[in-house]
């Protein structure tokens, strides 16, 4: 497009690759991947964001990598977990295995209410990849985790398939719900409080822990890379790979 006389301008998430890359026009911003616009529903600071890229076609020649030096507003995207609580009322998470069902489930119903305000809001939801009803989805992994010859609720898909959908319909869920708290835009906030605090944070820490080695290589590769953040496991000071 540049050849043909069409000035072409693009947002960068990781500087290095645009380093690399050399686009004719190019405006790194400091946020987290999958937010180049930064602040979620902020139409002011998204606009003041596209203003900056648009502005680099005023450049003549490049490359132009220019550094956005707006950041997000301090406390929408903080990653302190000091004082951190959640604003949904939750039991205690429970400290061994054989409560884990009927905690989650208790769970569910307690966020249920936020999930269903969320998705009047979006109209949309990324949930139902599993094709469970979401306490389905719930029993499933919490009877796999205390019985992993638990047979798959669809008997068209084998165990290991059906986990990680069942895990990731959960994970949405309750992401899903969370976000449509006041004062929980970022979804670092979320995460942090999806993996912290909650009654699926620890079952899913516990399929990671028992089935990191597990024989079916599906399993064994969910458990280790495709369950949790790896953010949060150096957190926790625990090996990523």
């Amino acid at each position: 497009m540049e050849d043909e006389g069409l000035s072409t301008t693009q947002i960068s998430l990781v500087r290095e690759h645009s380093e690399a890359i050399k686009p004719p026009r190019a405006l790194w911003v400091p946020f987290e991947l999958g937010r180049p616009l930064g602040q979620p529903n902020d139409a002011e600071f998204q606009k003041r964001v596209l203003r900056a890229c648009l502005g680099l076609l005023e450049a003549e020649s490049g490359p132009v990598l220019e550094d956005y030096q707006e950041d997000i507003p301090a406390g929408s995207a903080g990653y302190d977990f000091t004082g951190m609580s959640c604003p949904i009322d939750l039991h205690p998470v429970p400290s061994n295995d054989s409560e884990l069902t009927k905690s989650l489930v208790q769970e569910i119903g307690q966020i249920a209410p936020w999930y269903e305000l969320a998705v009047d809001q979006r109209q949309r939801t990324t949930v139902g990849i599993s094709e469970l009803d979401i306490l389905d989805a719930a029993r499933f992994l919490s009877d796999f985790i205390e019985d992993p010859s638990s047979p798959s609720p669809r008997p068209e898909m084998e165990v290991g398939p059906m986990l990680k959908h069942t895990c990731e319909d959960l994970k949405a869920f309750y992401s899903e719900a969370m976000s449509a708290q006041p004062g929980m835009s970022s979804s670092l906030v979320v995460e942090n409080w999806l993996w912290n605090e909650t009654v699926l944070g620890k079952v899913l820490w516990n399929f990671r822990e028992e089935h990191v080695d597990d024989p079916d290589s599906y399993i064994g590769y969910l458990a280790q890379r495709g369950l949790i953040p790896d953010r949060q496991i150096q957190l926790k000071g625990a090996p990523v790979f």
